[in-house]
């Protein structure tokens, strides 16, 4: 069964690999996606669960301006969990950073890097993200050309920090499926303008 493009699953890639921002072609094109049949992802945690680790991610950012003080918020579930998926879970990690003044699109692709970083720290072999940004999905996929130049290094941080993985797939969501991770990204902004700590990270006990 064909697989929908937002969908695809990737494999590593070769360090090598000339998928940079400025291709010619602007797109990597189809790499090999393997067929995921039923609900989103339902292998997932049989995968997981056979000596390696896997998280489910949401991310979100937060500006209010645009630039204007901005956040980031991020929600990690491993993949073992049978509610993983649900967006209403409790994430098993999570990251709420205040960003300073920024982009929307600045504060959303910094979600995700960190995301990626934190699960990577936790020993990650495969990581699923379900983001509501579909510029973010699209440009990881390879799809859509980063022609910001704001984005360009996180672009490149992110794809880095993917190729560290056996496993990744990147889908887009309904922003009413990504309240966790909104909540998080605001909550940093409040939390900042308290005066509380810019970064609060939660990691599963023990880790």
């Amino acid at each position: 069964m064909a697989l929908p493009d937002h969908l695809q699953l990737h494999g590593r890639l070769p360090a090598r690999h000339q998928d940079h921002p400025g291709h010619p072609r602007g797109e990597l094109g189809h790499r090999g996606a393997t067929s995921l049949s039923g609900t989103l992802f339902p292998e997932l945690g049989s995968t997981a669960g056979q000596g390696s680790t896997g998280y489910l991610i949401r991310t979100d950012g937060a500006a209010r301006g645009n630039p204007g003080p901005a956040s980031l918020g991020a929600a990690l579930y491993d993949l073992s969990r049978s509610d993983a998926r649900d967006p209403r879970a409790v994430p098993d990690a999570s990251i709420s950073e205040y960003l300073g003044t920024q982009t929307n699109n600045v504060a959303e692709y910094q979600g995700v890097v960190r995301a990626l970083e934190l699960a990577a720290e936790l020993g990650a072999t495969e990581v699923h993200l379900l983001l509501d940004s579909k510029l973010i999905v699209e440009q990881l996929a390879g799809r859509w050309r980063v022609k910001d130049a704001k984005l360009i290094p996180l672009w490149t941080a992110a794809r880095g920090t993917l190729r560290t993985f056996e496993r990744w797939t990147a889908a887009h969501v309904p922003r009413a499926q990504n309240s966790v991770a909104d909540a998080l990204a605001n909550e940093a902004i409040d939390r900042a303008h308290a005066g509380g700590p810019p970064a609060v990270v939660v990691r599963p006990a023990g880790r």
